[in-house]
């Protein structure tokens, strides 16, 4: 049996946001480049996502390698986001129990994305210099990541998803559950057993399953919950107590670039 591939490279430059499909990128100390380093807030501070704001899903963005970001929404068309201004007095924001000071991207896009999501927000940044350390039960001191739910990186097997959508009446696709790597040509479910992977010259750590909520639900194309698949399939077979997994949670432990067609070495 031929090894497996990586054959999808995605990120999410807004937390919660629509993703970019890429054929190579580049790793940094936060995982992908640009990957969840902007978020979403209400005026509290507190991270919004699709699990209560499902049209979140409805924007998309487009960025160029030097970070350039622009955000798209059916209705409301382009909106070029500004650089967030490194003088500007930094805002205190939480993502689940972290706390972090990020930098306001400024009032303009404020506007743009209240009236797209409906709700009064505010678009932040994650500067570079800000230190979000991820779960010591399962990385290094040091090892970071920037406004996603917790790692650095999310990959998913191409086999699992097919397993997954022979299971379900309406299949779904593979952008309903986000991750950052896609890799084919092993068996479903046989990530859940990688302990420590090499995709071209990068090493990484498969830390723990990713565990699943209501964002499975959202269509990705019209911003609605579709009922309760796939997550009511999955948690026929794939619940651990009060969690259902599909996925796991990856370190990489060097940085470099990565890209589609890469091999993908199971070292451990």
């Amino acid at each position: 049996m031929s090894a497996p591939v990586l054959t999808e490279l995605h990120l999410y430059p807004v937390k919660s946001l629509g993703g970019i499909a890429v054929d190579r990128w580049e790793l940094d100390a936060f995982g992908l480049r640009f990957d969840r380093r902007w978020m979403v807030v209400d005026r509290e501070g507190k991270f919004l996502t699709q699990r209560q704001h499902p049209r979140m899903a409805c924007i998309q963005p487009r960025i160029d390698a030097a970070g350039r970001l622009t955000l798209r929404h059916p209705r409301q068309g382009s909106f070029e986001v500004p650089p967030a201004d490194p003088e500007a007095p930094r805002l205190a924001v939480t993502v689940w129990g972290d706390t972090v000071k990020a930098a306001p991207v400024g009032e303009a896009a404020d506007r743009w994305l209240s009236e797209a999501i409906g709700i009064d927000c505010r678009l932040v940044w994650f500067p570079d210099d800000v230190k979000r350390q991820v779960d010591t039960r399962y990385a290094a001191p040091g090892e970071r990541t920037a406004f996603a739910d917790g790692f650095p990186l999310l990959l998913i097997g191409q086999s699992s998803l097919d397993d997954l959508n022979r299971r379900l009446e309406s299949p779904v696709p593979m952008r309903r559950f986000r991750p950052n790597l896609v890799v084919a040509g092993a068996a479903a479910y046989a990530e859940d057993s990688w302990r420590r992977i090499r995709i071209g010259a990068v090493t990484m750590r498969v830390a723990k399953p990713c565990s699943r909520c209501v964002i499975t639900t959202v269509d990705p194309e019209t911003g609605r919950r579709t009922g309760q698949e796939p997550l009511a399939t999955l948690a026929k077979y794939r619940r651990r107590g009060k969690h259902v997994y599909f996925g796991q949670n990856v370190i990489h432990e060097t940085r470099g670039e990565l890209a589609v067609g890469e091999t993908v070495a199971v070292l451990a």
